[in-house]
């Protein structure tokens, strides 16, 4: 294989944590039996020791949630700047190396809205700026590829299964999930995607994205920025999140169950070819 071929990675720590914890509970019946519990810990990301946040997280992809808070943050443009990422949980803390260091980064800090996003999640200011120049790719979704995408997601879901207290977010491509992620916030798991596609090249333009989550601004600004032209969840949507969506060019589908949902947005794209007979 050329060098050229050779596609660049960051030195990184492999800390994955386990995703669920067993504990003793009582039922309904006063009787004894063991439960599962997911788990949830702080992890505070430094950039050449500049602190930037505190995420909490199950801790399962410590290193690509780092990676994608990054990339969907606007802090770092190019994969190449990161050197490293080491995450230590015995400080709880992930430190990121970079070539470029963090001048004029305080700025960028300081222009941040808290989202409705479990655990508080963060948009900075310009991101937002940005979206006015963003437009994505329309692309036609089948509807016998939602129900067969639904039908292959409840294969899924391990950690909700066992525990609860997660979302789950995935990449799909037509009905085949490519990477699905569970974390403690919804905004983590798609970070964790993005991380994941950035550090693997892995293009949006032809992807859908799943989330067990509302379908909120943040939501459609992250998947925008993976430029990811649908977004799909079981859950409903906000007004922010809709009125984004038609800004970018996202087509939204929500409170899809089973053979229901309901298009908030690009409905156009939509070929029916799998009407269910009531």
């Amino acid at each position: 294989m050329s060098t050229a071929a050779i596609r660049y990675r960051p030195e990184m720590s492999r800390s994955g944590l386990p995703p669920t914890y067993a504990v003793t509970v009582v039922d309904e019946q006063g009787r004894t039996e063991e439960g599962r519990i997911a788990g949830e810990f702080p992890l505070t990301l430094y950039v050449d020791r500049l602190e930037i946040v505190t995420l909490m997280t199950l801790g399962t992809h410590p290193e690509a949630l780092t990676l994608g808070y990054l990339k969907n943050q606007g802090l770092v443009r190019s994969i190449e700047d990161i050197v490293s990422i080491q995450v230590d949980w015995d400080v709880q803390s992930v430190a990121v190396t970079t070539r470029s260091g963090t001048e004029g980064w305080e700025e960028k800090l300081a222009r941040r809205t808290v989202t409705t996003g479990c655990g508080q999640g963060t948009v900075f200011g310009r991101i937002m700026e940005e979206l006015d120049q963003l437009q994505l790719p329309q692309k036609p979704i089948r509807q016998s590829t939602i129900y067969g995408l639904l039908k292959n997601l409840n294969e899924y879901n391990d950690v909700y299964k066992s525990a609860g207290a997660v979302h789950g977010c995935a990449l799909c491509k037509d009905s085949e999930i490519l990477i699905f992620i569970e974390d403690v916030g919804r905004h983590n798991a798609v970070d964790a995607i993005a991380g994941l596609m950035w550090l693997e090249d892995i293009g949006g333009e032809d992807k859908m994205f799943y989330t067990t989550g509302r379908l909120t601004s943040e939501m459609v600004i992250k998947v925008a920025q993976m430029r990811v032209p649908a977004l799909l969840s079981r859950s409903g949507v906000t007004k922010m999140g809709l009125d984004l969506a038609r800004k970018v060019g996202v087509t939204l589908i929500a409170r899809a169950k089973g053979r229901h949902f309901l298009v908030y947005h690009g409905a156009d794209n939509l070929l029916y070819d799998a009407r269910p007979s009531f």
